[in-house]
């Protein structure tokens, strides 16, 4: 049994749930809990879509500091990787993912929401990436995943001089997707996973691996990965279902199996 992180299943919908008072520290338990928690979200068939939350008051406020004091180069060398694609586990599940954020989502905390397809943040939320005034970088995906989502030049401001970026901001800058009152933040991110509860989630999840990995090459390798996941597609019980669903009804009305 998880100590810090668990996933709760209701209506199709994952919660991964961060709970380590009062702020959500991620030392290596957590990480390798969040890491467990992911996992278990890919491989439930009754889960169509994960959110990603630290409870009303905080995301995650970072690493854990005083763990993270202890630990020497060869220590840190022998973890880091883990550390990263720990912290990077929910960009894993092949299921449409919201990060639903209130409070502080700093350091590593930002690195996982950024991990999401959509982030969803309170007025009240401030993002950032100060790992460089404690003479560091981020390393949990922030340089990279940052990079890709806001551009090089936002992405730099935020990491050389570590500050908080305010909800408002984040938004502007694409950052976040939709900004909320705290108090609605997951009932918001409930209603994003809850269009995909009976969607065709091996199209979404093609789709979602299309997109990601193509990120990563050049256009014509991109475009092949595309083909391979389109055709693929033509071996699912739903492509079968939703044709027939369009021939005889129209678009939208099919019920889907997720087969």
């Amino acid at each position: 049994m998880a100590e810090f992180v668990t996933l709760e299943v209701e209506d199709g919908i994952g919660t991964i749930r961060l709970a380590r008072p009062p702020m959500n520290a991620l030392n290596r338990q957590v990480q390798e809990e969040l890491r467990a928690a992911s996992r278990a979200a890919t491989v439930d068939a009754a889960v169509k879509a994960v959110i990603v939350y630290g409870g009303e008051k905080v995301f995650a406020a970072g690493a854990d500091i005083k763990e993270m004091s202890e630990m020497s180069f060869a220590e840190m060398s022998a973890v880091a990787g883990d550390l990263q694609s720990a912290l990077g586990a929910v960009s894993e599940i092949p299921k449409p993912t919201v990060a639903a954020i209130t409070g502080y989502a700093l350091g590593g905390g930002l690195e996982v929401a950024l991990s999401a397809d959509y982030r969803i943040a309170g007025d009240n939320a401030k993002l950032g990436v100060p790992e460089t005034l404690l003479g560091l970088i981020p390393g949990g995906g922030g340089t990279q995943r940052l990079a890709r989502l806001i551009g090089p030049s936002k992405a730099k401001d935020m990491v050389f001089t570590g500050r908080h970026v305010r909800a408002d901001e984040a938004l502007a800058i694409g950052l976040v997707d939709k900004v909320v009152a705290p108090d609605d933040v997951y009932e918001a991110a409930r209603a994003w996973a809850g269009q995909f509860t009976g969607a065709a989630s091996r199209a979404l999840a093609a789709a979602k691996a299309s997109i990601d990995q193509g990120l990563d090459v050049d256009l014509t390798t991109g475009l092949r990965i595309e083909v391979a996941q389109f055709a693929s597609l033509f071996a699912t019980k739903d492509r079968e279902i939703g044709i027939a669903s369009f021939i005889e009804n129209g678009p939208g009305k099919a019920e889907f199996v997720g087969e």
